[in-house]
């Protein structure tokens, strides 16, 4: 019987890391793994939902260059720079206490070659304060993978959809189906362990393809979009809680309507104002 096949243990619950350690470390998130405990992960870009997703005990936020859809507006991911990330991953790592802030390497800052990854690896660890960073790519990138894990940089692979290969994948499709796809996917996740990646993200990849790579694995998975076997879970933040007005993925599922909510209070702010109900002496100095 393979690897792949064999029955895992049950998972547990993690206790949220801001009860068990001041700061939530990968070896933590390699111990969870071992332990059959799942954790949670959510994207981050500013001081006030890096406190509060602190405090929930979320164990790892991710600064992603998803910023570009969420925060900058863009198309996609493909025109976030890394002058653009640096203020947020900053926001990000002052506002948690407890959690591992890893800031994503966006597009055209780590491809070139594994001393361009070093270049932007050490800025995001020196200027932004990260705790490790992420990369996209499989196998042909462990070369980047090795250099910054070997210069101390902690560094999260992404497989699966890569939101940067948008174009070269031909739109948001899912990846590794069939026998050939699916055994790429299984290899490269297995280089990236190698090269020293602490855990893989496993983007719109079918469920039994990720149960798969998350028994091969010693080092945790993380899926979106990726079924419920996987170690850890990961979602858009403004997507979790419905900031995000636009389609969503099959995937998500919110947890909250923020964007009503957002939405009634700036009404009800608008016509206060327009009927001189506010400010009101309760609101006024003297």
């Amino acid at each position: 019987m393979s690897q792949h096949d064999s029955v895992q243990a049950p998972y547990r619950t993690a206790t949220p890391a801001s009860t068990t350690q001041k700061r939530t470390r990968i070896h933590h998130l390699r111990e969870m793994k071992e332990r059959g405990e799942r954790w949670p992960m959510l994207t981050a870009y500013d001081i006030y939902s890096a406190e509060i997703f602190d405090e929930a005990g979320i164990p790892v936020l991710l600064v992603g260059d998803s910023a570009g859809n969420n925060v900058y507006g863009y198309e996609n991911t493909l025109p976030v720079t890394v002058d653009e990330l640096m203020p947020l991953v900053k926001a990000v790592v002052k506002g948690a206490k407890h959690a591992l802030v890893v800031a994503d390497l966006p597009f055209g800052s780590y491809q070139i070659s594994a001393a361009q990854a070093l270049e932007t690896g050490f800025r995001f660890m020196k200027e932004g304060g990260a705790h490790a960073v992420k990369l996209e790519g499989g196998a042909r990138f462990a070369p980047q993978v090795e250099a910054l894990a070997g210069s101390g940089i902690p560094v999260m692979a992404h497989l699966g959809f890569t939101p940067q290969s948008e174009h070269a994948l031909g739109g948001f499709r899912i990846q590794g189906r069939g026998t050939s796809a699916e055994q790429q996917l299984v290899d490269d996740a297995l280089a990236l362990q190698a090269a020293g990646a602490f855990a893989v993200v496993l983007e719109m990849v079918p469920g039994d393809v990720a149960k798969r790579v998350t028994a091969e694995l010693t080092i945790p998975t993380i899926g979106i979009g990726a079924g419920p076997e996987c170690d850890a879970q990961v979602l858009v933040w403004s997507d979790m809680a419905s900031m995000n007005r636009g389609r969503k993925p099959k995937f998500v599922k919110p947890y909250a309507d923020l964007g009503s909510i957002l939405l009634d209070a700036a009404k009800s702010y608008a016509n206060d104002v327009r009927g001189g109900t506010y400010p009101d002496e309760e609101h006024t100095y003297h």
